[in-house]
């Protein structure tokens, strides 16, 4: 623990058991859901970075709409559009044409250290080639200062892009040879004349205001989930801290390809009215059918949060200690309130799996990480129990319940550094069950907001 150490442990431990039923929140490249081998047994398994995309998006709507432990302050937008952010503003406050304003935004942007897509190519044009997680206020900052620079920063623009086309129209012509192809023919890439070309250097104090705009700053979805940056070696990348592991199911995995059937709203107004003579296509069958895969399944899964890297993030960013010990104390609960409440949103308006809630949540802290995925290495028997050998455990959510707080009960008794546990469950099902364990290892609460110390 450093001198940066909060009140308490320094890890905060999340357990979560949730039952899904006919849902598809993550899928592989061909539309299949994605699975593990897991205890002898194939398990569904949904994602960490599903789940911690959707656990920060909905932190980050919940601030900006002033909700929540987090409302009205900074977070972050991860993407590739922030030369297109950052000419939009100069268009819509500063009042840039269009053209001209992304340009610049962009040879601005490049010219600090990141790449984008090939000029010749509109969709990737202006578009980074690896998405960038930075505050949302980024494109406005960047604009501000074009627009406080525009004199100088259009002319440098013109020179800077006079030299790319240069660069482009040399590699055209083709000049350097591939190694290794065999041919003894080719061309030069772009990169390649242009490294040769000499592009104009970006002034210093805009390099640096680019780089002030795109550092993490007091975001704290980013000091939470942190990020990686390779391409600017002097812009500082943030070792995030929440760690999240994918969830899976606690018993065997159980898909069903759903065939679906598209009634065509116009053919069936056709025949309700006895017209198919207007057309003289073939009225037989439906629309469009298909098939989609859906899973159904108790699923484990864990994150940790790191409070002590939560506050070096913050204090890195350059908040006082007091100020960090605050943010930090919000991003906490606003996290712990995520974990339990936010879902992936794929197929979520013909599956309804975003009103799903947890089956059980167990939090404590710890001078280290806890994950109990061991306590799920045999799948759940999900046969109802009987007196002989052959029975099963019966559902899985009542279950996976016990065996998960059994096993932490188990472990506590062995580490005398677990300590505050709280459980909360949303079914009434499983309070019962509470009442039946004897000793839990931790004490029940009845909101999400008591799970945090």
């Amino acid at each position: 623990m450093t001198s940066n150490s909060p009140a308490g442990s320094q890890f905060l431990s999340l357990h979560l058991l949730e039952t899904l039923v006919a849902v598809l929140p993550v899928r592989d490249e061909n539309g299949s859901p994605k699975s593990i081998v897991y205890g002898g047994a194939e398990r569904h398994m949904i994602t960490s970075q599903a789940r911690r995309r959707a656990e920060r998006v909905h932190a980050r709507d919940r601030a900006n709409a002033g909700v929540g432990a987090l409302a009205g302050r900074s977070t972050g937008t991860r993407t590739r559009e922030w030369a297109l952010i950052t000419g939009r503003e100069l268009e819509e406050t500063h009042g840039w044409d269009r053209e001209e304003a992304i340009r610049t935004a962009r040879a601005v942007i490049e010219a600090t250290g990141l790449k984008f897509g090939e000029l010749s190519k509109k969709t990737v044009a202006n578009l980074t080639k690896v998405l960038l997680f930075a505050p949302s206020d980024a494109g406005k900052r960047i604009a501000a200062h074009i627009q406080k620079e525009a004199k100088e920063l259009r002319t440098w623009a013109e020179e800077y892009l006079a030299a790319q086309a240069a660069a482009a129209k040399k590699s055209k012509k083709g000049g350097r040879k591939p190694a290794d192809t065999g041919t003894g023919e080719g061309d030069e890439t772009v990169e390649d004349a242009a490294a040769d070309s000499k592009l104009p250097p970006l002034p210093s104090e805009t390099r640096a205001a680019v780089l002030t705009a795109l550092a993490p700053r007091d975001a704290i979805d980013i000091a939470l989930y942190g990020r990686f940056l390779a391409e600017i070696a002097d812009s500082p990348n943030v070792d995030g801290a929440v760690q999240s592991s994918h969830a899976f199911t606690v018993h065997e995995a159980e898909q069903v390809d759903d065939f679906y059937a598209a009634a065509d709203d116009a053919k069936l107004n056709r025949k309700k009215n006895a017209l198919d003579f207007l057309d003289a296509a073939d009225d037989a069958g439906a629309g469009m059918t298909g098939y989609q895969s859906l899973i159904t399944g108790t699923f484990y899964r864990h994150a940790v949060l790191d409070r002590v890297r939560l506050r070096n993030n913050l204090r890195a960013a350059g908040m006082s200690i007091e100020e960090a010990e605050e943010a930090s104390v919000a991003a906490e609960e606003e996290f712990v309130n995520a974990f339990v409440d936010a879902f992936p949103e794929a197929k979520r308006n013909s599956t309804a799996s975003t009103g799903s809630l947890p089956v059980l949540v167990l939090a404590f802290e710890g001078e280290r990480p806890y994950n109990y995925a061991a306590a799920f290495q045999t799948p759940i028997d999900e046969r109802p129990p009987t007196k002989d050998e052959n029975g099963g455990d019966g559902p899985a959510g009542p279950a996976a319940a016990r065996r998960l707080l059994e096993h932490h009960a188990f472990v506590s008794d062995r580490r005398p550094d677990i300590v505050s546990g709280r459980v909360l469950t949303y079914d009434p099902q499983i309070a019962k069950i509470l009442t039946t364990l004897g000793d839990l290892g931790a004490t029940p609460v009845t909101t999400a907001k008591e799970l945090t110390a």
